[in-house]
């Protein structure tokens, strides 16, 4: 039996200066086996992001307290929301920010969240000096709220790149990875996901324009081993498929 987790679980590890990795367990998504990963962002006032959250074990709460104060909790896109209410709990004066149709889906799954703000493509006053951030659009789904830590030239995306390792995957799923394009070390955006752009594409170039003007450096994902150097040169591979 392969063991899929990315170990120490619920612990925090750094990736970048003012930057944290948090992973979790196995969640299942249409009956596919998916890692967990929260990202944390810390400002230079000692306010804290929380990046889709995963569960917050105590002695995960006991390491953020740590860094600083929790003031923001994110849902990046609409499927990525469901431990929200847990940290709001712990942390009631967080502001909430909702995604495009996260709201809808936690209503459609009976998920009580009272969201605070709107994410857009312009990063607010909070964290605009910081973090820059967009939108990728034209997705017949799933549009995603993607961020750029400008200090450290980090990228922080969830699903619209997938990079999974098949020494940690079973048969089934290292197939899947391989034939829908998310195989490590060239993982991308899935066939899948592409196919829900089709007749779209010129909306989603000109989101991806705007993060090729980044030129980040390193690629946090929530899924599968991030993109820790040729941040730019990955990503110019991974979106070639919007020229074609």
């Amino acid at each position: 039996m392969k063991n899929p987790y990315y170990s120490p679980l619920y612990t925090l590890k750094a990736f970048a200066e003012n930057i944290w990795l948090v992973d979790g367990e196995i969640i299942k998504f249409y009956g596919l086996p998916f890692t967990t990963r929260m990202t944390i962002i810390r400002l230079e006032n000692n306010d804290l992001i929380i990046h889709s959250p995963i569960v917050p074990k105590s002695g995960l709460i006991e390491e953020i307290n740590k860094l600083g104060t929790v003031k923001h909790i994110i849902s990046p896109n609409k499927i990525h929301y469901w431990y929200i209410p847990e940290f709001k709990n712990i942390y009631p004066s967080a502001l909430v920010w909702a995604s495009p149709g996260v709201r809808e889906r936690a209503k459609k799954y009976n998920k009580k969240i009272i969201f605070d703000q709107d994410l857009e493509i312009k990063p607010p006053d909070f964290w605009q000096n910081e973090l820059d951030q967009t939108i990728i659009q034209g997705s017949r789904f799933l549009e995603e709220v993607i961020f750029f830590h400008k200090q450290s030239k980090t990228l922080i995306v969830t699903d619209i790149i997938e990079n999974f390792e098949q020494e940690k995957l079973e048969l089934l799923f290292t197939l899947l990875c391989k034939y829908g394009g998310a195989l490590a070390p060239n993982g991308g955006t899935t066939i899948d996901q592409q196919l829900l752009f089709l007749g779209r594409k010129e909306i989603l170039q000109k989101s991806i324009h705007k993060i090729f003007q980044w030129q980040p450096e390193k690629i946090i994902l929530a899924h599968g081993k991030c993109f820790e150097k040729k941040g730019f040169q990955e990503l110019q591979r991974i979106f070639q498929w919007t020229n074609n």
